[in-house]
């Protein structure tokens, strides 16, 4: 692992590649990978990442002019996002090139379009799909399952690179794997909800 300054905390992550940039009161929880070229600034608040979240290569995440920034657990931050001074919640998948600011709660289980632009203090519920600019719900659907399997697949790649092994995602025995994850995150899903997984 990159070493970082004393305010940094790492609580086991999967991976931290030795581009990534963190600087001020930050914590990376267990499971958790940062990809490459990632940035990560806290000089005030703080910047906490979820257990088994992946922030993706490029992503830019710092604290706001009143507040932290936060990410939960088993969320994807794809390639190119600039989070800022925001609030994630559980099993979220931000889309390729979103930008969410200061003062934005985003819900559980949902997902933000790739290009999508929240403006300030936009509240969005769990279990919703965001698109536009300025983003907007254009749809409610529960993306627990496909979103904790998003994650799950990128913290297996994640221990992967951590052990110089780069493709991951081409190796049988990861696929059959991966397919056994997907059985049993819908089993959960349906104890959990109460309702059949769909698919």
């Amino acid at each position: 692992m990159p070493a970082f300054g004393p305010d940094v905390t790492l609580n086991d992550p999967a991976f931290i590649h030795p581009t990534a940039h963190v600087y001020g009161k930050v914590t990376i929880e267990d499971g958790a990978s940062l990809w490459v070229n990632v940035v990560i600034r806290a000089e005030n608040f703080e910047v906490r990442v979820g257990p088994s979240t992946n922030i993706q290569d490029f992503v830019m995440i710092h604290v706001g002019g009143g507040t932290g920034a936060y990410v939960g657990a088993h969320c994807s931050i794809t390639h190119h996002c600039t989070l800022h001074g925001c609030t994630i919640g559980d099993n979220c998948l931000i889309g390729i090139n979103a930008t969410i600011m200061d003062g934005c709660v985003i819900g559980d289980n949902c997902i933000v379009a790739g290009g999508a632009f929240l403006t300030e203090r936009t509240i969005i519920p769990d279990n919703s799909i965001v698109m536009g600019i300025p983003g907007k719900v254009v749809r409610t659907r529960n993306n627990w399952i496909a979103n904790r399997f998003n994650a799950h697949l990128y913290e297996v790649n994640a221990r992967a690179f951590d052990e110089g092994r780069h493709r991951a995602w081409d190796d049988a025995a990861v696929l059959s794997a991966s397919q056994e994850k997907m059985d049993e995150l819908r089993a959960e899903f349906e104890t959990l909800f109460g309702v059949q997984a769909s698919g």
